[in-house]
This record gives structure tokens, C-alpha cells and sequence, in this order.
């Protein structure tokens, strides 16, 4: 439960109480949705120098 408070806090910047506040499915639901986007997001941006514009 910690790990998953800490997880959505931090990328989602929802606090203690509203992360309390859902169920344990829905939070691991909104964990899986995080971590699904950023593993997208990486895999396009690998080998890609972010700061080129074109």
C-alpha cells in the first residue's frame, strides 16, 4: 500500500487523503495506467536526443 501511495503521489501529485481515500484495486488500477504510459513514452524516446527539435 505504501509503495502505491508513494508511486501515484509522486507522479500524479495526489494527496495522502485522496490516495486513502480509493480502494486498493483502484489505486494498483491507476499504478499499472502510470507505469504502462511511461514504459510508451520511453520506448519512444529511446535512442532520441531530447533536445533535438526535428
Amino acid at each position: 500500500m505504501y509503495e502505491e501511495i508513494a508511486f501515484l503521489g509522486y507522479y500524479l501529485h495526489w494527496s495522502y487523503g485522496e490516495l486513502m481515500d480509493m480502494e486498493h484495486r483502484e489505486r494498483l488500477r491507476f499504478c499499472r495506467e502510470v507505469s504502462r504510459i511511461n514504459d510508451k513514452m520511453n520506448q519512444e524516446t529511446r535512442g532520441k536526443n531530447i533536445f533535438d527539435v526535428f
